[in-house]
């Protein structure tokens, strides 16, 4: 049951994570291509585009924290030092997502952002995309693990 578990929460992660962390990072270029070309509809589709995938797989990304307990459960390393870590630095990066990086996608989408508006969505997105790179390096090293990796 473990594997599976496992296996479920690490395709998840890849399936949901993965969409958002590339099109929140395409989103500020693009951005900046649109404000340099506002008669472009092209740019704005795109815009939309990678606005609407970050939206829907943050959504979707639900499944990778709810599988990771039942597999940290199943595992029995719920108090373990690097699953709290992990949980702490998750929580911070869904935040990061949910309050810096789409609210100002969102401002970008309605043609109301400017130059410095995708500046500090390019910062907030390079947070989100490192926040989650910690957490996937914590879940392949364990630090002070005992479960044999």
């Amino acid at each position: 049951m473990i594997k599976f578990l496992l296996a479920v929460h690490v395709l998840a992660a890849i399936v949901a994570v993965g969409p958002v962390t590339v099109a929140a990072s395409m989103f500020p270029p693009a951005a900046r291509r649109a404000l340099g070309a506002p008669d472009d509809v092209r740019a704005g589709e795109t815009l939309r585009l990678l606005h609407r995938i970050c939206q829907v797989y943050a959504a979707v990304g639900i499944a990778v924290p709810v599988f990771g307990f039942a597999t940290a459960g199943a595992m029995g390393v719920m108090g373990d030092p690097w699953l709290i870590v992990s949980i702490v630095l998750t929580v911070v990066a869904a935040g990061v997502l949910l309050v810096l990086v789409l609210p100002r996608q969102e401002v970008l989408v309605e043609g109301q952002g400017t130059r410095e508006t995708t500046v500090r969505l390019a910062m907030f997105t390079g947070v989100f995309n490192l926040l989650w790179a910690t957490v996937t390096v914590l879940m392949i090293v364990r630090p002070g693990s005992t479960t044999g990796a």
